[in-house]
This record gives C-alpha cells, structure tokens and sequence, in this order.
C-alpha cells in the first residue's frame, strides 16, 4: 500500500523512531495515508533516513516530561516503543517514570489512543527483571486516562533483530552447542513484517479498545526447531543440540555474547524471556484485523526473507539501532560544559596525494569488513577483551559497507557527527573507564587534500587516567598506523580506480574480518513490501 497523506489524516507520534522497530513503522504508517511526528532524544540521527522528509521530526526525551508536550501536541495515536534493554541495574525506575509521564502527557494532550508493544509471557509464573518491566510499562498504560492497546510478541524473525541475529549466529557457528533445558519451550515467532502490520492497524482500531492482544505467526515449535530451521535455511547441516540441566541464564547470555554479536547486555534479558514458553493465550486480534495479503508469515518463509536481506545488503534497521543514554550528540570535552576537566588527545594530519573524494569513501568506509588500517592483532585483542567484560566489541560490524548515518553503530563505536566529505565523528560504546571519540576529517589546503585525526579522551577519575597512560606507548601503532594506512588506501583508490577504494586495506592485512553476520544494506524507503524482513 502506498498511500499519501491528507492534511486531514489522523496524526501519529512514534516514539523510539531511530530504533529497531520505530525505524521500520514510520515509512510503513505513511504508506498507509497517516501523517507522522517522528520522535527522537537526538533528531540529528534521523537525518539520514529515507523517509525523512516526508514526516515532521521532534526532539523529546521521556525522561524529561517537559519535552512531551510539543510531541504529543495535535496528535491522535501515539506509539510507545520505549523500553530500556541493556540500561543497567535502574532499568526498571526509568521504564516506570517513562511510563507514567508519558501517560499523563498523553492525557492532557488529548491523545485519543496509545499503542505498545510489550512481550508474550505465561501469566502467574514469577518472570525476569526485564519481563516484568515490560509488563508493568504495559500496565501503567492500560491504567492511564487515554485508552491503550498493547500488543504482545514473542521472537520476532527479521532482518537485524536482536532475538534473529542471536538465533542465526548460533545456527552458523556452532555445529554441536551444549543448551540448557529452556531450548526445549514452545515459542510463536512472528515475522517483523507482520508485527507491522498490526502495529499500523492498532491505529485505526474501531471502538476505544483498552487491553493486551497477543499476536504470533502461524508456527509453535520449540527454539531448538528454530535453530535447525535457521541452520536448514543457510544450507547447513542439523545442528547437534545437547541440552543440560546446569546453564543459567546469565552463562547463557554470556557465552552469547560471545559468540553472536549481540553484546551479553542485550543478550540476557532475551534469554530470559526464552525461560518460559512463550505461546499466543489468544488470538482476538485477527477478529478485528484482516490478515496481510497472503496469510501471516511462517517461520521457514520469515527466515528466508530476512537471509535475503542480509545477502543482498538491504536491512533498514538492526537491533543496535538504538543508542544508549549519551550517545551520540552528547558534547565534546572542547565544549563549555567540559570547561576545567581533564581532556587527552592524540592529533595527527597528514597531506594525502588524492582527492578529497576518494579520501572521503575510504574514511566513510571505515570498520567492519574493511577493518580500522590500524594495528589488526591490537585491534582484535581490545575487541575480544571488551566482549569479554560485556561490551560489544567488534562484531556489530557496520549497517552498510560504504555508507554511514548519524546515531548508527560502528563496531564499537557510534557515529556521532557525520558531515558528509568533511567530517567523520565516532564515540566510543566499548567498555571504558571515560569517554573517548575519534574523528576524521578531510581538509583542501592550497590545492593539497589533508587528513586530520584526532583522538579525545576525557578520563573519569583516577582509573581512567591510569587506562590512558596504560595505552599510551601504543598509540604511535594504533593511530599513526591508522592514518597512513589511510592516507595509502586513497592514494592507491586514486591510482587504481574507486573500485580499489576499501580493499586496499585488506591486501595489506591492515583490516579486521567482516563479521559473518554481514553488513546490512542501504535502507528502503518501504518496509511494508512483498519481501521485506
């Protein structure tokens, strides 16, 4: 459906819409004739996305109530797609006061409607820190003035999930993996392109509905039948599966977080949610909402589609979409309210015999597959040792290969500032004692093309001044390799044609390995058509 919107179009408000599934609801509610107010903590990382222009964009941040006003302002349903996974041990205060204002925002607003969309869990069995939360956010909204329609889900089987890229990482590397007794509960995955599809009828729901409805795709099967059906998929062989009594969840989300790229933060309260079966109670929803064209997607056909995806470089959004608290646009040590801390840096520019252009495509093609053109073994091991401690190291790779946008994850890093030919600004998401960014940028200087970097810390306490100095001796390696393997990747780009630009760096073993998880591709401006997953 492509429809366009009227001026008289109800309007709607997504919250979370630089995340996983906001990012992928705004273009479907605009093809279905809705005007929509994106919402955002930093809209500058919305400027990159192909529906930009085609909807009013807002900043506000639930944890400020004052913020919501101007969002919620005109608007008939709003979206509430805030949850805060991987945010610590005050996770659940901060989804609780997010709720609650959001809901009494909502009310003076005149908001006819709030959608949510929560996770399926058996009732009256004790749940995890994280179930419960999305539960209580759920109740909290279902108890406000402004009537609420929570939809429940259990995996959900797209392209970039974080429940999708756990399950097809385990299928792919692991050919016999010992699982705990969990792998063995019922689950109803739905596809991402059927969640969406409820999601945007929830807004036209006839009536004043105020309740959950659970929504699943039409296959039960046990998450270790996932596992084979996922492995069949890439044309592997069945998994070998032994299941024992002793793996908690918490070993479990580490060992995850090991070897998926999906950090143990985000790791664990997916596996938790697996702790239990995780079935539709009921299906009152397809009474009152046609089924898509062609029936709810099957699990076999769901991962099919969202394989494709990743093969042909076209996922829109992934789970790392999101950015923690902080990040990006949070300012730099130069800024004024740094005024008086304690700033490091390591500067470095350096003339490179090529045009800015071609320096730009290969500093916009940092990471990932094309590797840092720094010290590889150094890289390798602070990537390793950051997964270890539960940062996301190095395998969340990068969305596409060549193009960047603003807010999207990097390896470890997340692109701050991107001024495209210009300006390259990346702060550092691995674990850290401070708070470091690096940048890149091209300079003309009478008629020579120049690269500046510079790398910042600002240290938090003793500790993290100790870390700096710790690293310091290899700074000469890590960045001063950076910068002329750089500087050579361009010049031999230049000399060779674009089609050497990024590859460089790889034949002269200056790159880290892709992930095999793939770099997902250029967003569609349509999530809503015939194979989208």
């Amino acid at each position: 459906m492509n429809g366009s919107a009227g001026p008289d179009a109800p309007l709607v408000l997504v919250t979370g819409a630089s995340g996983y599934i906001g990012g992928r609801l705004v273009p479907a509610l605009l093809d279905a004739g809705l005007r929509v107010r994106a919402m955002a903590r930093h809209v500058e990382r919305l400027q990159d996305r192909p529906w930009r222009d085609r909807v009013e964009v807002v900043e506000a941040d639930v944890a400020d109530p004052s913020t919501l006003a101007r969002a919620l302002e005109g608007v008939d349903v709003a979206y509430y797609l805030i949850h805060m996974m991987g945010g610590g041990s005050s996770f659940a205060t901060r989804d609780r006061a997010g709720a609650q204002a959001f809901a009494a925002a909502a009310e003076r607003a005149g908001t006819r409607r709030i959608v949510y969309l929560g996770g399926i869990h058996p009732r009256g069995e004790e749940l995890s820190a994280h179930m419960a939360s999305r539960e209580e956010v759920g109740n909290i909204l279902l108890e406000g003035a402004v009537p609420a329609v929570v939809l429940r889900a259990a995996v959900i089987l797209g392209s970039g999930s974080a429940s999708f890229e756990i399950m097809r990482h385990l299928a792919e590397r692991l050919p016999v993996m010992v699982a705990p007794r969990w792998v063995r509960n019922r689950i109803q995955p739905i596809a991402v392109r059927d969640v969406l599809h409820y999601l945007v009828a929830a807004a036209t729901l006839e009536g004043t509905p105020n309740r959950t409805f659970d929504i699943g795709g039409p296959d039960v099967l046990t998450f270790a039948e996932l596992l084979h059906t996922c492995a069949r998929a890439a044309g592997l062989p069945r998994r070998r599966i032994q299941v024992v009594p002793v793996l908690t969840p918490r070993l479990a989300s580490h060992w995850i977080g090991l070897v998926t790229p999906v950090p143990t933060s985000i790791a664990r309260p997916l596996v938790e949610s697996l702790v239990h079966d995780a079935v539709a109670a009921e299906s009152d929803l397809r009474d009152l909402v046609p089924d898509p064209d062609g029936g709810l997607t099957g699990v076999d056909r769901a991962i099919d589609l969202a394989l494709a995806r990743i093969r042909d470089l076209d996922v829109t959004t992934t789970w790392h979409s999101a950015a923690p608290a902080g990040a990006p646009s949070s300012p730099l040590p130069e800024d004024p309210e740094w005024s008086g801390g304690i700033v490091r840096r390591d500067e470095r520019s350096r003339t490179v015999n090529a045009s800015p252009q071609t320096l730009w495509s290969v500093i916009e093609g940092i990471g990932g597959a094309h590797g840092w053109y720094s010290w590889r073994l150094g890289w390798v091991a602070r990537g390793l040792l950051d997964r270890v401690v539960g940062g996301p190291g190095l395998r969340r790779g990068r969305r596409h290969p060549h193009r960047l946008m603003v807010g999207e994850a990097l390896d470890w890093w997340r692109v701050e500032r991107l001024e495209r030919g210009r300006l390259l600004r990346l702060r550092a998401e691995m674990r850290v004692p401070g708070d470091a960014w690096l940048e890149l940028a091209v300079e003309t200087s009478d008629g020579r093309t120049v690269l500046h970097q510079r790398a910042l810390y600002h240290p938090r306490g003793l500790l993290g001044d100790a870390y700096w100095w710790a690293v310091w001796p290899f700074h000469g390696i890590v960045f001063g390799s950076m910068q002329r393997n750089i500087a050579r990747a361009a010049e031999n780009a230049a000399h060779d044609g674009p089609a050497a630009t990024g590859v460089t760096a790889g034949s002269a073993g200056t790159g880290t390995p892709a992930p095999s998880h793939g770099g997902p591709g250029a967003a569609s401006p349509t999530v809503d058509d015939e194979e989208s997953a």
